[in-house]
């Protein structure tokens, strides 16, 4: 258990919590639809969230009559999830230690969150376990970043950082396929599917997407290195690539996906 990540992230990530709910997260409906498609999720189905942030996954997940909780270090983002769907369960916690009983879930999933986890390894295996034998785990990172335009948006935010450590994983760690199963299968998985969610991020105008991009925790923690404004720049610059005549913004993004089950049933 790490939980000095686990309440860095809570921080970091629930400092625009109202932003984020607002603005960025329903950019990224398309990735939690395809992922509720994809892991069968119906009426009974026990569904698990980790990472969830404001709780759309979940939202979308008991429309279907799951019985759908949601967990995320963030106590800010939370309290948006519980208002937005009163019916479903929301715990405040640590990836690496999930407060919840072996084989409880019949599907877990991780979207964009298990690489935030101290030990991302640790956290996929506590997926794995309390999906128990039978269970589903769901893996969505980012897609192959050549020409893909929302790579170009997290590369904005790269020259206002200090080079990272060596050996630091970047946010594209995962993309590759091989590096993707190899993950799944150190922490006892075995890939079912491996396939790529096409999601573009569309916003109205350039200022609603430069505060659905600022919400985000990565941005956070680069504004308390180079300063709001430094980022919004540097967004507003990325951005302006992709602004159509009438002002509105879309830009390409692609998400890889993986489902697995325990290695020991496959």
């Amino acid at each position: 258990m790490n939980s000095k990540t686990s309440d860095e992230n809570g921080r970091l990530w629930g400092a625009r919590a109202s932003d984020w709910a607002n603005y960025q997260e329903r950019v990224h409906e398309a990735v939690y639809k395809a992922v509720l498609d994809a892991a069968d999720i119906k009426a009974g189905t026990r569904f698990l969230d980790v990472g969830c942030g404001a709780g759309l996954t979940v939202n979308l997940a008991v429309a279907r009559g799951a019985e759908a909780t949601g967990l995320d270090a963030a106590d800010d983002l939370l309290k948006i999830a519980a208002v937005r769907t009163p019916t479903a369960a929301f715990h405040l916690g640590d990836l690496e230690a999930l407060p919840f009983g072996d084989g409880e879930f019949d599907v877990v999933s991780g979207i964009n969150s298990f690489q935030y986890a101290g030990n991302p390894v640790s956290a996929l295996s506590e997926a794995k376990r309390v999906a128990g034998e039978n269970g589903k785990i769901v893996v969505v990172t980012w897609g192959e970043p050549q020409g893909m335009g929302a790579a170009k948006l997290i590369g904005a935010l790269k020259p206002l950082m200090p080079p990272p450590p060596p050996g630091t994983p970047g946010p594209f760690a995962l993309s590759d396929e091989s590096a993707l199963r190899a993950f799944a299968e150190q922490a006892g998985l075995k890939a079912v599917e491996i396939f790529d969610i096409d999601c573009p991020f569309e916003y109205p105008n350039i200022e609603t997407a430069v505060r659905g991009l600022s919400s985000a925790g990565v941005a956070v923690k680069v504004m308390e290195i180079a300063g709001e404004k430094a980022v919004e720049e540097a967004y507003r610059n990325a951005l302006s690539e992709f602004q159509a005549p009438d002002g509105s913004i879309r830009v390409g993004a692609v998400f890889r996906c993986l489902i697995a089950k325990s290695a020991s049933e496959i």
